[in-house]
């Protein structure tokens, strides 16, 4: 048996063993394959232009005809490079979809959203939420490399700001929910899995630009206009590849750069709910009062992308071959920081968010016998992540913040950039080999992973300012003043975060064919940890909580367990199952707190209630907001390791979660009257999250219980452990798909998931307080689980392609994709995240109810008439009213459904060459928005999901409840969803 790849030369042969059977590995999939089959005795067979795909197994059947009445039957299995024999629910998107498909932000996401159980958040960087699964447990491969968000700080999924390599050099993508494999880990959400593109025998590639602008842009969405600014946006790019040396040694490269911007839109006074008249306040007192010249309020901001991807493959003989590839990407995108829809900043305040990524992998493929092939990868990763202040730093401000009725207006460089600097190098090492006895395939392996981490994150290193009104930054009197840097030494760069760890992961695993119908596979894979770095100790921490602060993952380990199996009922129907349990995907940034924020290495000032610009002395003789009060620089410099700690709970277990899948996939043929040509795949996805991150304030202990039956708790909130949740979540996803192709030049394909998610907390964040805050909770201690802030309940996906040569040889193509899916889920509140309880013992126009911190349990109204808009409220919004009388769960709501559909229209042209191709495009983002303003617009609540019923306030030491809100208050309407167009035209030889 010979598998030959006529574009590369390459070459492979196998001997059948006893039962006729033989597997080919180690195969790119870039290739098309002839495979001949020959034995002695019979005529040959040859089957031509064998396409292979990601995660997927090839398998052809030859019947060989004989001088004789004998017949041998030989069964060829060829593996996919990049994609492992992985049982379990997946889509794979080819080369074809890739190049049709309305990808108006060039990005996979664009593409592999058509799954129904993969949803993108457009209201939050187009994160990638998989089966109603917290983002940052995803993994990103490409050609086998990780290139997830190591660190975790982005929200995308990604290591930088967008797709880290070019659009034009993807082959395949895959997103695999569940592949029972053991050569997949890093992550418990789902794998998204990319081959790039190779070198041929043949010269070939492609140029592209284009085009958007202010003007080829929507400007309102349901009635509310929108400031698109005036700009032009460009993207343009080069993909080559051929030989070097003919059948040998091949190239390929892609580069690409945009040209862009990042749009602010309702960046304005009236955009977030104040007058300009009171900004104008701010302007002029600003200079008037403190010297500071306030920017302006962008709406429109450049940015820009640059990638290259180079790769090599040398076929070194018919047994061996080895690739390198080396990419890169550095580019950037603008943030507000501080913008949501009741916070205003101003320019001063924006910020550059960029990374610089350097990876390079080389691999060696060996087929040593027809029995045994082995396959060893090194790869290095560097990234240089940066976040600059707009205004910069030198002779800048503090961060300054004015409340104006509900609104926050900021001034000055944000805190979080005060100090902000990552950057971490990845080694990568893996060694495996797949042995073929009888019917078994035997795989071993081993890898290792070295992560080294520089984080600097210090906020308020400037200091921070915070106001309660404009009269109050008038006259200086201050709210709250805070300043933090490295105790004793007031030296910024001592409290970075400095370390290292590794995991080391090996595996086994044999896959057995147990009949022509069913495949059996059965492995293991062990993930260990280990650590020579350690926190500093903080000996106060020690005494207090009886816990060390200084534990690190030294020892830590995961054993995961794996089965798996297809069966081939007929030649129509496969079903497909297993189990097995998955780790990975866990932020290092929830690690690197620990180091930082020991208590001994930073220390924090914090004085409420002061005026500052009579109450300080400041530094080097400066002014107020300028520059840091002494008096905060003599507090950290006398700092006795008192300061906030967030430490490792010494019990914590690697979070893992258990995976259970059964599947099928069904040809449909006439007797279904529906016509052949019909492809079903449907898919039941259970997940048991077995250990789950868990953040919890220390120092917190039960007190009493409020009359709902709320326990009160007493502690501070400095002091925190990463551990795991008694309580676990759970998913349940079931979907399903169907599709259909005409040989007169259309196809479609619908498909539908349902997703039941609960998680105990979502961990939305990157600093500890942040992910213990950020969450809707009736017990802040023991939240249990609840509706997880990632699941979309329904979601349908549908797709129609239609192509047609209305010109001889020059192809017009439309190409729609589109979505209809419930809205987020989000939570009623009192503030502070607690939960509400609607309509809940009501005596004398009073609410028995008692928040964090407080121990008088009677709540009143300060009217009768905000009580009845109360329950005005609760009687008009279904999910409230049926639970009225109890504690309303977390995420018990969801919002609006929406719709998206985009569209893509080409027109293949005349090249300068016969054999070349030209072409132009439209790309239409949200065709509904462009139809009607009202339509395509998404509607949801601002993070983190939660809607305050009323406001509260403090009055006779009685907590006081008024002014009470409208469902429609907290809802928002996210930019993004606005129309689009773009032009471009492309050029392939």
């Amino acid at each position: 048996m010979t598998a030959t790849d006529p574009s590369t030369g390459t070459s492979r042969t196998a001997t059948t063993n006893n039962d006729g059977r033989f597997q080919i590995r180690n195969l790119s999939v870039s290739g098309d394959y002839d495979v001949t089959a020959s034995a002695d005795g019979f005529d040959g067979e040859r089957v031509e232009d064998v396409a292979l795909f990601l995660g997927e197994v090839t398998t052809l059947t030859f019947d060989l005809a004989s001088f004789t009445t004998d017949q041998i039957v030989v069964v060829g299995q060829a593996q996919v490079l990049g994609g492992k024999l992985a049982v379990g629910p997946s889509s794979v998107f080819g080369l074809q979809t890739l190049e049709s498909a309305p990808a108006i932000n060039r990005d996979i996401k664009d593409v592999i959203r058509i799954d129904p159980r993969v949803y993108l958040d457009e209201s939050f960087s187009e994160s990638i939420q998989c089966a109603g699964a917290n983002p940052r447990f995803n993994s990103l491969t490409v050609d086998g490399l990780r290139l997830n968000d190591n660190f975790g700080l982005n929200s995308n999924g990604y290591p930088t700001e967008r797709i880290p390599f070019s659009y034009d050099a993807i082959e395949q993508v895959a997103v695999e929910l569940a592949p029972f494999n053991v050569e997949y880990g890093s992550f418990t959400a789902c794998n998204i899995n990319a081959v790039t593109k190779s070198g041929t025998n043949e010269f070939h590639g492609g140029v592209f630009v284009d085009y958007t602008s202010d003007a080829l842009r929507g400007d309102e969405a349901d009635g509310i206009e929108i400031d698109n600014g005036d700009f032009d946006e460009y993207r343009y790019g080069i993909n080559v590849g051929g030989p070097i040396i003919k059948d040998k040694l091949f190239f390929f490269a892609a580069y690409e750069k945009q040209e862009g911007v990042n749009l602010f839109g309702n960046n304005t006074p009236t955009g977030k709910g104040i007058t300009d008249a009171e900004f104008q306040q701010i302007v002029d007192a600003a200079q008037d009062v403190y010297g500071y010249t306030v920017g302006g309020l962008p709406t429109s901001v450049d940015n820009e992308d640059e990638k290259l991807l180079v790769k090599l493959d040398w076929n070194i003989s018919d047994a061996h071959r080895a690739s390198f590839t080396y990419n890169y990407n550095d580019g950037f995108n603008n943030s507000a920081s501080d913008g949501d829809p009741d916070e205003l900043p101003e320019q001063n305040h924006f910020y550059e968010r960029g990374a610089e990524l350097t990876s390079y992998t080389g691999s060696f493929y060996s087929d040593w016998t027809d029995a045994l092939s082995t396959e060893v990868r090194v790869s290095y990763i560097e990234l240089d992540n940066r976040q600059i202040s707009f205004g910069g730093l030198t002779d800048q401000i503090g961060e300054v913040q004015i409340d104006v009725g509900d609104t926050t207006v900021y001034l000055g460089p944000d805190d979080s950039r005060h100090a902000n600097d990552l950057n971490y190098e990845l080694f990568t090492y893996k060694a495996k080999a797949d042995y073929a006895w009888n019917n078994h395939v035997f795989t071993v392996g081993a890898e290792r992973e070295e992560f080294e981490v520089f984080n600097l994150f210090v906020q308020e290193n400037q200091s921070e300012f915070r106001f309660d009104s404009i009269a109050d930054f008038i006259s200086g009197d201050a709210n709250r003043i805070i300043y933090e840097s490295a105790a004793v030494t007031n030296n910024v760069n001592d409290g970075a975060a400095d370390f290292t760890y590794e995991i080391t992961s090996v595996y086994a695993q044999d896959e057995w064919q147990v009949s022509d119908q069913l495949n059996l596979v059965l492995g293991l894979r062990a993930d260990m940890y280990s650590s020579a770095d350690k926190p500093t100790y903080n000996a106060a921490f020690h005494d207090a909580y009886g816990i060390r602060n200084d534990d690190n993952l030294e020892g830590k380990s995961v054993i995961q367990p794996r089965v798996a199996f297809t069966y081939d009922v007929d030649s129509d129907l496969s079903i497909r199952g297993g189990f097995g349990l998955f780790s990975g995907g866990n932020p290092n940034v929830w690690l690197s707190n620990n180091y930082s924020n020991n208590g001994v290495t930073l220390a924090e000032f914090q004085e409420r209630g002061t005026n500052v610009l009579t109450d300080y002395t400041y530094s080097n003789g400066g002014s107020a907001l300028f520059d840091i009060p002494q008096e905060a620089l003599d507090f950290v410099a006398n700092a006795d390791g008192e300061g906030s700690v967030n430490a490792l709970d010494p019990e914590f277990e690697i979070p893992s979660e258990w995976k259970f899948n059964v599947g099928f996939t069904y040809d449909f043929d006439a007797n279904y009257g529906l016509g052949e040509g019909y492809t079903l795949i449907a898919d039941v996805l259970y997940s048991k999250v077995k250990d789950a991150a868990f953040v919890t304030p220390i120092s917190w202990e039960q007190t009493d219980v409020s009359p709902d039956g709320r326990p009160i708790y007493s502690g501070n909130t400095n002091d925190f452990v990463l551990t795991n949740a008694e309580n676990t979540g759970q998913a349940l996803v079931l979907s399903a798909a169907l599709s259909k192709s005409y040989d007169w030049g259309f196809d479609w394909s619908v498909a539908y998931a349902y997703t039941d998610a609960k998680d105990t907390n979502p961990m939305t964040s990157s600093v500890a307080f942040s992910n213990w805050q950020n969450y809707t909770r009736s017990d802040a201690v023991n939240p249990g689980t609840a509706t997880s802030d990632y699941e979309i309940p329904h979601r349908f996906t549908f797709t129609a392609n239609y192509e047609r040569d209305f010109v001889s040889d020059l192809t017009t193509r439309f190409s729609l994709v589109g979505q209809v899916s419930e809205g987020s889920p989000y939570s009623f509140t009192y503030g502070n995240r607690s939960a509400f309880a609607p309509n809940a013992f009501f005596v004398d126009n009073a609410l028995f109810y008692v928040p964090s911190g407080s121990n008088d349990p009677i709540v009143a109204y300060d009217s009768d008439e905000t009580k009845e808009a109360v329950l005005a409220m609760v009687n008009a919004d279904d999910c409230l009213s049926d639970q009225r009388g109890e504690i309303a769960d977390r995420n018990s709501c969801h919002d609006d459904w929406w719709t998206k559909m985009d569209l893509r229209i080409s027109q293949d042209l005349p090249g300068f060459r016969a054999e070349d191709k030209a072409q132009a495009y439209i790309v239409l983002e949200n065709v509904g928005n462009f139809l009607n303003d009202e339509w395509g617009v998404l509607r949801q609540q601002g993070f983190p999901g939660s809607v305050d019923v009323v406001d509260s306030s403090i009055s006779g030491g009685q907590l006081v409840y008024s002014n009470a809100r409208s469902l429609s208050d907290g809802s928002v309407q996210i930019e993004p969803t606005l129309w689009e167009i773009r032009f471009g035209v492309k050029y392939d030889f």
